[in-house]
């Protein structure tokens, strides 16, 4: 998921979408150890995915601290 995609959600969304990401991790974390992965780097794009959603609620929760 690119940063565009992600500014066009909701708080709600994004956060939704963070908990699916974390499970989805987890389990491919998980499969991967027992039999490799066919693309390995799927791992590493989930958890940049992860990143960039949580990167982008803190900018919107430090925006809005600035407003008050």
């Amino acid at each position: 998921m690119k940063q565009a995609e992600i500014k066009e959600l909701s708080t709600k969304e994004i956060l939704e979408r963070i908990e699916t990401e974390k499970v989805g991790y987890t389990r491919m974390k998980m499969n991967h150890a027992i039999t490799p992965l066919e693309n390995p780097n799927q791992i590493k794009e989930t958890r940049k995915t992860i990143a960039r959603m949580k990167t982008e609620l803190g900018s919107r929760e430090r925006d809005q601290q600035v407003k008050k």
